[in-house]
């Protein structure tokens, strides 16, 4: 399952796991649609694991910014609460579940 990341949840959501996906998108965002199956079957796959986090950045003023996102989509990964990873574009499911496999 996937959690929404706001400007009021986001320092709470990357704390709550050790290991933590968020996904930066927004819906009118062409490559963003087509990641989106593949984060929610890596959420599904790595359920108990792994938090995977969305944040629409044209919902989320301060995250973004924060975070350095200048284009979408964008994924970071976060180990303990700090970024560990990050990519950038589309992206295969293989090399999501690789990142994840070498934080967790």
């Amino acid at each position: 399952m996937e959690t929404n990341v706001t400007d009021q949840n986001f320092a709470e959501v990357i704390a709550s796991a050790p290991v933590v996906l968020v996904d930066f998108w927004a819906p009118w965002c062409g490559p963003c649609r087509a990641l989106s199956p593949i984060v929610e079957e890596v959420a599904k796959e790595y359920e108990g694991r792994v938090v995977v986090a969305k944040c629409n950045v044209d919902e989320c003023e301060d995250v973004p910014v924060d975070m350095g996102i200048r284009s979408i989509p964008t994924i970071i990964y976060f180990k303990n609460g700090e970024p560990a990873e990050r990519s950038v574009g589309g992206v295969a499911k293989s090399a999501i579940t690789g990142v994840l496999d070498s934080l967790l």
